[in-house]
């Protein structure tokens, strides 16, 4: 496992996420990035507050957005985290301008890491297209359609992009965030031909 000492000060993440996002997914993989000294900011597809969920349908907290998709600039950023939930990740895949914020990520070989859920939105981009991933099971079908080779794995890294299952795999999966992050840019992650 990556060591969690690595710093990412200097570092800035977005998250992107909306109402019906996993509550722990969002808090556990941003208190990782901040607790290795990353300036951390909330992108969503509106402004105010989003609505948090546990396992999808009890409301858990509100969290403040610092800004989105259509102020916020990726080259801002030095990588997008994408947590899950259901509901979530099937609301930004429907907005034109989230989905062209997460495929600027990928055009600039930045680190992209998305758990459960969330690579809903890297299918929506074609992002997964030649890639291994892994995600909730139930997307391994959606994964498969649109180019990419699913993985039942704890934590699967392409190139930069870092996936995971469930939030079981919260550790493991914040501990390779923070080592994605830290190395920086990935030649080779970039978006398909």
């Amino acid at each position: 496992m990556a060591d969690r000492q690595q710093s990412l000060t200097g570092k800035k993440v977005a998250f992107l996420a909306t109402d019906g996002v996993e509550d722990v997914e969002y808090t556990q993989s941003r208190a990782a990035a901040e607790q290795a000294g990353a300036e951390c900011h909330l992108i969503s597809i509106k402004p105010g507050e989003i609505q948090s969920m546990n396992h999808d349908i009890e409301p858990a907290n509100r969290y403040g957005v610092d800004g989105t998709v259509d102020q916020a600039n990726p080259a801002d950023y030095d990588a997008l985290v994408l947590p899950g939930g259901t509901v979530n990740p099937d609301r930004l895949r429907m907005n034109p301008q989230a989905m062209d914020f997460v495929r600027a990520f990928f055009q600039q070989q930045k680190p992209v890491a998305a758990i459960c859920h969330g690579p809903w939105s890297l299918v929506e981009t074609g992002m997964v297209k030649g890639r291994t991933v892994t995600s909730y099971p139930s997307l391994r079908t959606d994964i498969r359609n649109a180019g990419g080779k699913w993985v039942d794995q704890q934590v699967q890294v392409d190139q930069g992009l870092v996936t995971s299952r469930a939030p079981s795999d919260l550790p493991a999966f914040c501990a390779k965030l923070v080592e994605e992050i830290a190395e920086g840019r990935h030649a080779r992650q970039t978006a398909p031909a």
